[in-house]
């Protein structure tokens, strides 16, 4: 057996069988440019799986060294990598400029950060481990582009392409070429995928006959954009190559055209729903954030958990069986938890705070815990296990606390305040939880009923809607 193949014999022991067979599937028969940027959610689609298993087996290709993972910082615009760090510590907390779109922004783990995978060259080669040998296209497509862009089918791409496209060149460090162009009433835009550096030429005023200038230089400064004005008619342009690699410009017509090539979309699995996933918080528990990151999430799913009386549980049935018993109420929650989409960001003492993508997850996993612990305790016969559940969606922040992944702000402190006030076996959910669209189909599905109280909530500052289910 072959290093490849024993590579591959792990994946199989620790991934979900049928993601584990798409997983090789594509790492042996895929083309060069799928395996570029792996999807996991399209990979998923493609072979009939849920999402989780596909995502649970490329993290431990991952692992085991099939598969390269990368954290793409997006432009919200364009869908292009602004940069690729390998783990998330290299993600800036702001200051990402994209030149061709000409737009700053800050990265949100919700949409602008994707996590890809790219097959490892010690499993396979492939063009894009050597990227200066890819042409413009097949570099647009598997390099400057994140997976989320969903490029026409071929036949389509290359007609776009055509139409879209005025010219493009190679130039190799320290060439240097001058193009002649005719300038239509159609505004321009000169981008370079590999620098990221972009000028806009806006057409105005009448046309002439005289010859216009503009000279670019390409150096090691990335994401460098420029603007200029001209009229229609002839131009001299000057492409100047100083930077150490080979820069590939390419002038684009703006509009239709180009915006049918690059605006198809597709869903890709974000930074947010990585570090809501339980299988990534159990493989890469200290490796995730610096210290001193802060990276915004604009809406986050909390679910909080406690047990009812656990102190006079201890007291009443011995140290011995409350052990056994709370460990058993841990492993419960974690498979629901993960079952449902989420993940345990940490346990409390007899508590747990687990994270959701949606508030639907979390309401599906708090009406199974519920069920979960009364059917424990109908076993036993005795109701030794009563949970106490809160749950609030919103903003936060991903920091670093305690060598771990975990959340900080207000959204985390209602939650766990919510959870407080829920009496012996209640569940108490607050407004935005309750707005959600799927989660309210949810509970009207299950016969769920809420009764909703004004409540104060220690250390918030106005009264607060809260939600029992009933």
């Amino acid at each position: 057996m072959d290093e490849s193949d024993a590579l591959l014999a792990a994946l199989h022991r620790t991934a979900e069988p049928k993601a584990a067979q798409a997983v090789e599937h594509l790492l042996r028969h895929g083309s060069d440019a799928e395996l570029a940027r792996i999807n996991a959610v399209h990979l998923a689609a493609a072979a009939g799986l849920d999402d989780e298993p596909v995502i649970a087996a490329l993290l431990h290709g991952a692992r085991l060294g099939l598969v390269e993972m990368a954290w793409n910082v997006l432009c919200p615009s364009c869908g292009g990598v602004i940069e690729a760090p390998g783990s998330l510590r290299g993600v800036k907390a702001s200051g990402y400029h994209c030149a061709f779109c000409a737009l700053d922004s800050e990265p949100v783990l919700d949409d602008t950060v994707e996590v890809t995978f790219t097959v490892s060259p010690r499993f396979r080669r492939i063009a894009a481990h050597d990227p200066d040998g890819l042409g413009l296209w097949d570099y647009q497509r598997q390099v400057f582009f994140g997976s989320g862009v969903a490029f026409p089918e071929p036949a389509e791409f290359a007609a776009l392409a055509q139409r879209a496209t005025v010219d493009s060149v190679e130039l190799r460090a320290g060439e240097r070429m001058i193009l002649a162009l005719q300038l239509g009433p159609e505004p321009l835009i000169v981008l370079d995928p590999v620098t990221h550096a972009a000028h806009s030429l806006a057409i105005e005023g009448e046309p002439t006959l005289e010859r216009q200038d503009l000279a670019l230089v390409f150096d090691t400064a990335r994401t460098t954009a420029g603007r200029g004005t001209f009229r229609s008619g002839p131009l001299r342009l000057s492409l100047d190559n100083r930077s150490h690699g080979r820069v590939l410009p390419t002038i684009f017509r703006v509009g239709p055209e180009l915006d049918a090539l690059l605006g198809g979309r597709r869903p890709f699995l974000t930074a947010k729903r990585l570090l809501s996933n339980q299988t990534f918080r159990d493989l890469y528990r200290t490796d995730t954030l610096d210290i001193d990151q802060r990276l915004k999430i604009l809406s986050l799913t909390f679910l909080f958990t406690d047990l009812k009386g656990s102190t006079e549980l201890y007291a009443r049935v011995g140290d011995l069986v409350a052990y056994d018993l709370v460990r058993a109420h841990f492993r419960i929650l974690h498979e629901i938890v993960a079952a449902e989409g989420g993940a345990v960001v940490k346990t409390i003492g007899d508590a747990v705070m687990a994270t959701f993508m949606g508030p639907h997850r979390a309401v599906a996993a708090a009406l199974r815990m519920r069920a979960a612990m009364q059917a424990l305790n109908v076993q036993r016969g005795a109701d030794d296990l009563v949970l106490k559940i809160g749950l609030h969606e919103g903003p936060c922040l991903a920091v670093s606390l305690n060598d771990r992944q975990d959340y900080f702000g207000q959204t985390v402190n209602v939650a766990a305040r919510v959870q407080q006030l829920a009496a012996a076996g209640g569940i108490f959910a607050t407004g935005s939880v309750l707005r959600h669209e799927e989660a309210a189909r949810h509970l009207a599905e299950h016969g769920i009923t809420a009764r909703v109280e004004l409540r104060a909530l220690r250390g918030i500052g106005e009264p607060v809607p809260v939600h029992e289910f009933t």
